[in-house]
């Protein structure tokens, strides 16, 4: 939809999004894992504390079809709208476009006129994706300064390659590919881009056949999952450079760019190490006429129990801290970092992102450590830190606990229960638990968006 006036929730750069308001409602996408007798959802959370629905569920959008797993999402416009190569500035924030992981649909669901009850207004089927596109399993979106930009995993067979796809911005029609030179990528994930420098940068997991089933240890102890980086010429569609971290370094996945456009740096989570099962945060920058990556992060395995382990983490006798998501806030100051086996939640002070500092840390849940929230001190919790999201202003840190239906059953046998809880940020560093927001649903909650917008939903043009 079209406004007379630019969307108020567009911001030229980085710094002016940090002064918006704060946001009164956050999306969260909640997955049946049993893919039978009930569909997924979007839940809509009152997150104003000044509310008397504070930390609840107060509305939900059921998707027509049985089975989706719905699991990234984003919106159909965003602070790219601004930029003078492309602009747009009057489209309007209204509209989530949800892929559906395992059906391949997509949604695209109204939050207007009422956020508490947003509805589905159109369903774009997984034989048009592929027969525009040739691609599957839809996984993130991002509005970018020209249309809505979509990562696949792969092919309708479940084979590859993976890659982007395009949808018009006004009409939701699948566009097509949007590789024109893909070079020696194969392997899909997430994406993001520097705008400032007309470069998308792109990760890798693996293909459909290789991550549906669960992790598949034959393929990992081989080194077969993701572990490259790639780097686009955003404008030509073409890749440019392959920076390979190593087959040590396995499952590549959640990019996060700095998000001032004249900086030309950003971290990408690294989900496990073959060599000690650690976890590691790496940095990508720019080095003279070339783009570099360095190890700044290694966060270790625990020891532990093996009768506390599931099956698949008996033999190491260590619990690996499975790093699942990553943030940084709008200032590029703090990076957020999920660890989704051992319970761990971490905050680091990235001023100087070749020399990152911690700052904070909370545990929750866990697969041996079980970890209560303040709460409900009492009452162990699974799953563990996963999909993180922080407000605009860098005040509020909010996150969930399930990762992906087929890798919850192998690391939770005993089936994730849902939870998604609060943190509070300081402006020096440091953060603590909302005793009051821990919101437990039937239905396991997964990404999280914010009103309005958040630090992992727009990108700027302007310093």
């Amino acid at each position: 939809m079209e406004l007379w006036k630019p969307d108020p929730t567009f911001y030229p750069s980085a710094k002016l999004a940090s002064q918006a308001p704060p946001e009164k409602h956050a999306f969260v996408a909640l997955l049946n894992p049993t893919y039978a007798n009930h569909p997924d959802a979007i839940g809509v959370v009152d997150v104003d504390a000044s509310s008397s629905s504070y930390g609840k569920l107060v509305g939900k959008v059921e998707m027509p079809n049985i089975g989706d797993e719905l699991h990234h999402f984003g919106w159909n416009a965003c602070s790219a709208c601004l930029c003078p190569y492309a602009p747009h500035p009057h489209t309007e924030r209204r509209y989530l476009v949800v892929p559906g992981i395992r059906s391949s649909r997509i949604h695209i669901i109204d939050t207007k006129p009422d956020p508490r009850k947003p509805k589905i207004v159109k369903v774009i089927e997984a034989e048009t994706i592929a027969a525009r596109t040739g691609y599957s399993r839809p996984h993130t979106v991002h509005c970018g300064p020209n249309g809505i930009f979509v990562s696949a995993l792969g092919a309708p067979d479940g084979n590859g390659p993976g890659g982007i796809f395009i949808l018009d911005p006004d009409s939701f029609d699948v566009l097509g590919k949007w590789e024109i030179d893909r070079g020696p990528q194969h392997l899909g994930y997430d994406f993001w881009w520097h705008l400032g420098y007309d470069t998308l940068i792109s990760s890798e997991w693996g293909t459909p056949n290789m991550v549906e089933k669960g992790v598949n240890p034959e393929i990992l102890l081989k080194g077969g999952y993701g572990h490259s980086l790639h780097v686009w010429d955003l404008r030509k569609r073409r890749h440019v450079q392959a920076l390979d971290l190593g087959a040590e370094q396995q499952m590549v996945l959640e990019l996060r760019p700095a998000h001032d456009p004249a900086k030309a740096y950003g971290f990408v989570g690294v989900v496990v190490s073959l060599k000690d099962l650690s976890a590691s945060i790496w940095l990508w920058h720019r080095d003279k006429d070339k783009w570099a990556i360095k190890k700044v992060i290694e966060i270790p395995a625990e020891p532990a129990d093996p009768e506390k382990l599931p099956p698949l983490l008996k033999g190491f006798k260590a619990v690996p801290p499975l790093v699942t998501d990553i943030n940084l806030s709008l200032d590029d100051r703090f990076l957020y970092v999920s660890c989704w086996g051992t319970g761990g939640f971490q905050q680091y002070d990235v001023s100087d992102p070749f020399h990152p500092k911690l700052t904070g840390s909370v545990h929750l849940g866990g697969i041996v450590r079980r970890a209560a929230h303040p709460r409900a001190p009492q009452t162990p919790l699974n799953g563990g830190p996963q999909m993180v999201e922080v407000s605009r202003d860098g005040k509020r840190v909010y996150f969930t606990n399930s990762l992906y239906a087929p890798w919850d059953e192998q690391f939770y046998p005993e089936g994730v229960r849902s939870w998604m809880v609060k943190m509070d940020a300081k402006p020096e560093g440091g953060i603590a638990l909302d005793q009051k927001f821990f919101l437990e649903t039937d239905l396991r909650s997964h990404q999280v968006h914010l009103e309005g917008g958040d630090a992992s939903s727009d990108s700027y043009c302007y310093s």
